[in-house]
């Protein structure tokens, strides 16, 4: 099935919760309430779907940022849930959040490779569909953790691995990053570099930095185990020297995985969500003080 008949397939549920929510009614966006989602892509006899957290009274015809969240995982599996909470908060500061499911090696037999067209034609759908989400097409952010962070790093630095059935006159290109200890070096001194098998240089967002590479935030625990301190340094050297904004911020003795909300009773989900907020609110997509 191509792309646009899985949009027309899905029109009339983004019509109906557009209406709902332009009435300003206070909807319950959790993904426990939404448990059939969006499909934004047939591939291969799997259904991959996106839920969408609205803020709690939205203005019709007013189009919002939207913060788009891939879970972490080693791409082999993972949960759509994994910053749920993030998305929520982000919602309540006037965002429209976007948790995407995509192909994982445990449910599907996938490698990192579909991953990255998955989250590419996630973006696409969520650019094309924009004005019937209410989403403003020009302040997409993608965010996730760990290859999460990598998915979203991937569709802001990668010219390669497009689904087929993609349209490819529409970016996938967010318009800012949050990455959270996300893998961005598959290179020979990087994550999984065996598993790439000789492909690095198409998957590996290290490799691939140029000119244009959108604002980024990434967080890390300065004892990750998986990504080191120095690999992320390295990221925001080259990002600067192409004339991009990187900016890091690393927290003492943390560990993979720190800024997930049920770790260090939420802690550093609150510290990382408030400074995410903050850059955010640097790059015009938010106003006023952070909520956390």
């Amino acid at each position: 099935m191509r792309m646009k008949d899985i949009q027309l397939k899905a029109l009339p549920i983004l019509m109906l919760w557009v209406i709902t929510m332009g009435q300003g009614q206070n909807v319950d966006t959790s993904p426990s309430s939404l448990p059939d989602g969006i499909i934004y892509k047939i591939v291969d006899g799997d259904t991959l779907k996106m839920h969408l957290l609205y803020p709690q009274k939205i203005k019709a015809k007013k189009e919002y940022p939207a913060i788009v969240f891939f879970f972490g995982g080693g791409w082999n599996g993972g949960s759509i849930t994994q910053f749920e909470d993030q998305a929520k908060y982000f919602a309540s500061r006037g965002m429209i959040g976007v948790l995407v499911d995509y192909r994982v090696k445990s449910r599907h037999g996938t490698t990192p490779f579909e991953a990255v067209s998955d989250a590419k034609s996630a973006m696409r759908f969520v650019r094309a569909n924009a004005h019937k989400f209410q989403i403003d097409p020009n302040k997409i952010v993608a965010s996730g953790g760990s290859a999460g962070g990598h998915l979203a790093a991937a569709t802001a630095t990668l010219d390669g691995l497009d689904e087929a059935t993609d349209d490819l006159s529409i970016s996938a290109k967010p318009n800012a990053l949050v990455l959270y200890n996300p893998v961005i070096d598959n290179g020979p001194e990087g994550f999984e570099y065996k598993r790439m098998g000789g492909r690095h240089m198409e998957i590996s967002p290290m490799h691939n930095i140029k000119g244009g590479t959108p604002p980024t935030i990434i967080f890390l625990g300065t004892k990750d185990a998986l990504i080191p301190v120095a690999t992320i340094e390295k990221y925001k050297a080259k990002m600067e020297a192409v004339g991009s904004r990187c900016d890091i911020f690393l927290y003492k003795d943390q560990t993979h995985g720190f800024f997930n909300k049920p770790r260090s009773n939420g802690e550093f989900y609150v510290k990382t969500t408030r400074e995410a907020d903050i850059f955010l609110k640097s790059i015009g997509y938010l106003k006023g003080k952070p909520k956390i």
